[in-house]
């Protein structure tokens, strides 16, 4: 029979061993911290003059959970927190650190996880946008009430703490890339919100009660975006995906210029710094789209340049004072494709007109101006299209200079551009034969300016919704539009596997409410990139030295666009 001493040391062989950090990781991420400034924006908000005194400091907290982030695929939970702050460091450490030292046994661990829990709860209630209490069903009267008595202008202002903060954190993941972003990325971004779960259990919208995360919302998608709630709906409006969380709008940096294709050695290309996430944003599912996509936006580096900026559908259907002008104002250029009521001519100005985010003459022919229409209506082929999108070409407008300092731009007629002949312009007529000769119809209210001046000034606002700098449908547009969109649908998918980040399961982050949402959701997002990081070098051979990996094998088959519903991506298109 087995004596009591030798089952105790059977047992304490079961139990898991303490972590034990190197000295030397420990003051890495100390140097990530400092250089991100973090630590020097969250310790002014949970300075107190009065109460006792803090035996953890908020630079201590970070640090422990960076580092449960590092062991846990970027999942992190205060117990780990606490397990490696205070029973994983060495001594020197934590005396450098002022953590204090506790018995290692539950009264110990105990006395410590309160200390982390308490710290991370006074940061996160000091950056929570939202009136309302977490872990409770709240009656929505009570939830009205609170809205109603609760100051909207110091909410607004937690809100931009919040995103500050959570920015902060995926700040420290690129600290390493950014001599490579700085260098190598034209600052072209991705713009998408993927839908996050939250650990608590969504209710209906008639519930008299709220769920235990009131903060969150519903993120429903059907075969055609319709109401979910209607049982009888036919099959191919029924729900394909419903869950209660959050959307995250995600900023993903990547070079439309490189295609990413290995080098003849197989290694990955060094020049081609792989998609990031650069910033992120946080808010109900289909929540201010327009308002959240530009927080995150404001969050990116203000070093890095500005480039092109993709989103899908949904952007180019927002305001344009609340998304299109702001956008430009900050430096990018949006790249969209449109909806099947945003095709065709869509606005004008001074006789221009704007045809799926460019600007033509109005003499362009109707089979021109309706290319695309036709495309989508199935009245002509592929090949049809893209030779009527490259016969357009001959009536765009052309920039006479660039835009000034507040975005207007003055612009030239193709005739003047000296890319056709005019006969209201006869001074461009007799160019020669190689020139097509643009012939418009007669008018009884006379010729637009576009056709009597020689340039007209558009304003920034002048078509705003929908411009776009590309050609609609061009081998140029092609390329930039769906490697940005391959980016962001690449992203989403890295940080979502199972294996590792698992970003969409509530269960990752199992404290409710959007503030701890979205400061744990940073924690995996810089995991996220880590990983990326560490993958992309992996793969790149050093010093003539083979790599450690071989990176992700290109396949010789179609490109997915190939099969979009529009069917328009041409052969050459990566």
């Amino acid at each position: 029979m087995t004596s009591s001493l030798d089952r105790e040391d059977h047992l304490a062989k079961l139990r898991i061993h303490r972590p034990s950090v190197p000295d030397a990781e420990v003051h890495e991420v100390l140097a990530a911290l400092d250089a991100s400034g973090l630590v020097s924006e969250v310790e002014p908000l949970v300075t107190q003059s009065t109460g006792r005194n803090r035996t953890l400091t908020v630079r201590a907290l970070f640090l422990g959970m960076w580092l449960a982030a590092a062991r846990n695929n970027g999942t992190v939970t205060l117990t780990a927190v606490a397990n490696l702050l205070f029973f994983g460091l060495s001594d020197e450490v934590r005396e450098q650190l002022g953590i204090s030292r506790y018995a290692d046994h539950y009264r110990g661990f105990e006395a410590g996880y309160h200390v982390v829990r308490r710290l991370f709860h006074r940061i996160k209630n000091a950056v929570d946008p939202s009136p309302l209490p977490k872990n409770h069903r709240l009656d929505r009267e009570l939830v009205a009430r609170l809205f109603s008595e609760a100051d909207l202008d110091e909410l607004a202002g937690r809100h931009s703490l919040m995103v500050r903060v959570a920015n902060r954190i995926i700040a420290m993941s690129l600290l390493d890339a950014h001599p490579l972003l700085e260098g190598r990325w034209n600052g072209s971004v991705a713009l998408d919100a993927t839908v996050i779960g939250t650990y608590a259990k969504g209710l209906s919208a008639d519930s008299p009660v709220t769920a235990s995360d009131p903060d969150a919302g519903w993120y429903v998608r059907t075969a055609k975006h319709k109401d979910p709630l209607v049982t009888d709906a036919p099959p191919q409006d029924r729900v394909k995906k419903r869950l209660y969380g959050y959307d995250a709008c995600l900023v993903v940096a990547r070079d439309p210029d490189h295609d990413g294709t290995p080098l003849p050695d197989g290694s990955a290309n060094p020049d081609v710094v792989p998609s990031l996430v650069v910033a992120f944003s946080l808010d109900k599912p289909s929540h201010r789209p327009a308002e959240v996509a530009l927080e995150a936006l404001q969050q990116v580096d203000p070093r890095y340049p500005r480039g092109y900026l993709a989103g899908d559908r949904l952007y180019p259907d927002q305001k344009p004072h609340k998304f299109q002008l702001p956008i430009r104002a900050l430096g990018y250029q949006p790249i969209y494709d449109y909806a099947k009521d945003q095709l065709g001519v869509q606005a004008q100005f001074a006789g221009a007109e704007l045809v799926e985010g460019n600007w033509y003459c109005p003499s362009m022919p109707q089979p021109l101006k309706d290319a695309t229409k036709d495309l989508v209506a199935k009245k002509i082929d592929k090949q049809t299209w893209i030779n009527r999108i490259r016969q357009r070409t001959t009536y765009l407008f052309m920039p006479k200079q660039r835009a000034d300092a507040e975005g207007h731009r003055r612009m030239m007629c193709p005739a003047e551009a000296n890319r056709g002949q005019c006969s209201l312009k006869p001074y461009t007529l007799g160019r020669g034969i190689h020139l097509p000769l643009i012939d418009p119809a007669p008018s009884p209210t006379g010729s637009p300016t576009a056709c009597t001046q020689r340039t007209i000034t558009l304003p920034p606002e002048a078509g705003a919704q929908l411009w776009q700098p590309l050609q609609y449908g061009t081998a140029e547009w092609q390329r930039v539009y769906f490697r940005l969109r391959n980016a962001i649908e690449g992203m989403n998918g890295f940080g979502k596997d199972p294996l590792h980040e698992r970003l969409e399961p509530g269960g990752t982050r199992r404290i409710r409410g959007i503030a701890a949402q979205a400061i744990l959701l940073a924690f995996q997002l810089a995991h996220a990139n880590k990983r990326k990081l560490a993958t992309w070098a992996g793969s790149i051979a050093l010093h003539g030295d083979q790599p450690h990996r071989r990176p992700t094998r290109r396949r010789k088959t179609k490109p997915l666009g190939t099969w979009t519903p529009k069917g328009y991506l041409t052969e050459t298109t990566a």
